[in-house]
């Protein structure tokens, strides 16, 4: 690669990178005016749960400002992170060789969908089970007030954790088109990957009920099963990708 080839990567990159800050910044100032609500709407699967008499708190002099603004910014982080990524793609992608592309596009936009997924599916599915959980479990006479800040650091390591668990069969693809595993050791290791995944969703798990550790394990299961059958099939399609290469250049 010549100088002049690499500085015009760097200004490529640079002007890349300010474009997904200019976007970030725009859409968390359009967040931050709506801090408030978006922390009730966060806040909703918890506060459904409690009592009627009992509340959320804050514990310090400025959590009731910034906690809001933090999460708005997680939000903008969030809704932008498509455009981000994209960007990534269009700096990245040209490098890449055709039959790399054809299996490169649907892994990544694969990747995010299933990640916003089980963000979804952690925060209507998995909280209102886990938050009544806990309420229900309260010992008589302590009244649970949850600290705002608090539940927000725990609303998102929640949301990274199941954007993460819902990653597998991502993951598992990956290993058998590189080669490093093979479909048929998968398979027979079923029984190994299935003790494995609920000994990961007790460790990544932020809270130690059943309940969230079952929901992460449970659709990690069942997302391993698919990523075995999406890499039977990528497989079968890159043999034949090989297959008539290999005749083309016989011709």
């Amino acid at each position: 690669m010549t100088t002049g080839t690499l500085i015009s990567h760097l200004l490529e990159l640079r002007t890349r990178l300010m474009r997904m800050a200019i976007a970030l910044m725009v859409v968390f100032i359009a967040c931050a005016s709506y801090a408030n609500e978006l922390f009730e709407w966060l806040s909703h699967p918890l506060r459904e749960a409690l009592p009627k008499e009992a509340t959320m708190a804050t514990t310090t002099v400025m959590g009731s400002f910034t906690t809001p603004f933090t999460l708005a910014f997680y939000i903008a982080l969030a809704i932008t992170m498509p455009y981000l990524l994209w960007e990534l793609w269009r700096f990245v992608g040209p490098g890449l060789y055709r039959h790399e592309k054809r299996f490169a596009v649907p892994l990544f936009v694969s990747s995010v969908v299933l990640f916003y997924a089980g963000i979804a599916f952690s925060f209507f599915l998995v909280f209102p089970g886990v938050f009544r959980f806990l309420v229900a479990t309260t010992p008589r006479g302590v009244q649970m007030m949850t600290d705002i800040n608090e539940y927000v650091s725990f609303a998102l390591t929640m949301f990274l954790s199941f954007g993460l668990a819902f990653e597998v069969p991502i993951v598992v693809i990956l290993l058998v088109l590189t080669g490093i595993i093979s479909v048929d050791k998968l398979t027979g290791s079923r029984g190994y990957v299935i003790v494995a995944i609920f000994v990961v969703a007790a460790v990544i798990t932020p809270t130690t009920d059943a309940i969230s550790q079952l929901a992460m394990a449970g659709p990690m299961w069942v997302l391993y099963e698919g990523g075995v059958i999406a890499a039977r099939l990528m497989l079968k399609m890159k043999r034949k990708d090989a297959d008539a290469a290999a005749s083309d250049g016989s011709a």
